[in-house]
């Protein structure tokens, strides 16, 4: 078992959060997901068809988190958070990435809804995990440098288990060791806003749809939320 937390001193500097923690297990990433594949064709239509455009730092979903990086030192327009980035690719690109159909479902959720997501192998996490700010000693290996060591910044808000950092910058990148492949059987994945008053229907739809592409290839699924009036869940 494992206890998401989010910390007190998060939760008092945002108040309005509100994080989806969508958790499967059993999970078979080697079969075809075809409603993944097709969820990810539809988008690309519509972006190719002018229907449809991933939200960009105008949108207050976006805004939102680059105010927030700024409020512990980063600079969000050179580290993007991860919906910003995704969706300036697919813009770009006009096609999102293909990883594997358990990212690939988080990553259409994410981008379709304009909020971030991420995910965690639990077989690889360490202990508990806690959203937190960094004081500066911990250790961050980036997802795809193995060989690379990094040292949040003292403030910088994080994920964290009780080896070392799984998130730098909030929700920016993920690390190596708790990356999701197509051999990872028990995940968490999450879905955040920091305006749940505004946002909280959508995230709640975001995590329902993004449930909706992992059951079919699941033992068993489940919907958990944290927030500062519930600031852990166990998985």
């Amino acid at each position: 078992m494992t206890t998401f937390r989010i910390s007190p001193a998060v939760a008092d500097a945002f108040p309005d959060t509100l994080i989806a923690l969508v958790t499967a297990t059993g999970l078979r990433g080697h079969e075809p997901w075809p409603r993944t594949a097709a969820a990810l064709e539809d988008l690309e239509q519509q972006l190719a068809a002018g229907t449809w455009h991933p939200a960009d730092e105008t949108d207050p979903r976006i805004e939102a988190w680059h105010t927030a990086y700024r409020s512990f030192g980063t600079n969000p327009r050179r580290v993007r958070p991860s919906v910003d980035a995704l969706g300036r690719r697919v813009a770009k690109k006009g096609s999102l990435p293909r990883i594997n159909p358990a990212v690939d479902s988080y990553n259409a959720v994410s981008v379709r809804h304009g909020l971030p997501a991420g995910a965690f192998d639990l077989d690889r996490v360490t202990g508990d995990v806690g959203i937190r700010h960094a004081d500066g000693t911990e250790a961050f290996t980036p997802l795809g440098e193995p060989d690379t060591v990094e040292n949040p910044k003292p403030g910088e808000i994080i994920y964290a288990d009780a080896a070392d950092v799984l998130t730098r910058h909030w929700n920016h990148r993920d690390a190596h060791r708790t990356r999701v492949t197509e051999d990872s059987a028990h995940v968490a994945f999450v879905l955040e806003t920091l305006h749940a008053t505004r946002d909280g229907d959508l995230l709640e739809l975001a995590a329902e749809e993004l449930q909706g592409l992992l059951a079919p290839h699941s033992a068993h699924t489940t919907v958990d939320y944290l927030s500062p009036a519930q600031p852990q869940a166990t998985t």
